[in-house]
């Protein structure tokens, strides 16, 4: 079963500084319909305005994932982490028992757009950590790049919970598959362009939550289409 999750009907926070669009209940907006999916609490699609950004705040106990489309944001963090995340980058902050950090966009001219996503650790208390690998867009052109594991296979960022993420850079031809094992369920989120999924149409925006499927043909329907795919523990 697909279930869509339409752009259109996600929450909405808009600060001038800060767009950001919640697919999951977050901040101010509240649905309980759309409190996560297994173990995905957030996904959040933020654009930063040029000289803007997310002053020191802190966190505790969530596997935080921030992938760029556009633009280049300024990580610092109260465990020595300080660098800039950019178009092909993966950051994994695990909060555990508390960590601080803030997020820049130091240009001047060009707006920061990226997916912030929280992912529920298998366990509370973990002691925070950080990690940061660059995956080229050739690695993802045409494929589904694993980005993202419990055991940080394949060159991938380690998620302290079951889940395997993916990245995919797909143009108007292409069409990848997946095969989902018995007891996972997936969640699909269009970061750009359009798919179809199994038939179903998505545009960017979209997401689907995905049970009971053990095969997934995610068909690219724009020239420039980027999709992130969880393959997690039900």
């Amino acid at each position: 079963m697909i279930t869509i999750r339409p752009a259109n009907q996600r929450g909405a926070a808009n600060f001038g500084w800060l767009d950001s669009r919640h697919t999951f209940s977050f901040g101010n907006y509240y649905d309980p319909n759309h409190m996560g999916f297994a173990s995905l609490r957030v996904i959040n699609e933020d654009k930063i305005q040029p000289s803007q950004g997310f002053g020191t705040h802190g966190h505790r106990d969530m596997e935080i994932i921030t992938y760029v489309l556009e633009g280049a944001l300024a990580h610092k963090d109260s465990i020595g982490n300080g660098s800039a995340i950019t178009p092909g980058d993966v950051q994994r902050m695990s909060a555990g028992t508390g960590i601080r950090h803030s997020e820049f966009n130091h240009s001047a001219t060009d707006p920061v757009h990226l997916l912030q996503i929280w992912i529920l650790p298998e366990q509370t208390g973990l002691e925070p950590s950080y990690e940061q690998i660059r995956i080229p867009t050739e690695d993802k052109r045409g494929q589904l790049r694993l980005i993202g594991s419990r055991q940080g296979r394949e060159g991938s960022i380690t998620i302290h919970q079951d889940v395997d993420l993916y990245a995919a850079v797909l143009s108007q031809a292409d069409a990848v598959e997946y095969e989902l094992s018995p007891n996972r369920a997936a969640w699909l989120q269009v970061a750009r362009g359009a798919v179809q999924l199994n038939g179903e149409s998505l545009t960017a925006g979209d997401g689907a939550a995905i049970v009971d499927e053990t095969s997934l043909v995610i068909a690219s329907q724009a020239e420039d289409t980027e999709v992130v795919l969880f393959d997690m523990a039900v």
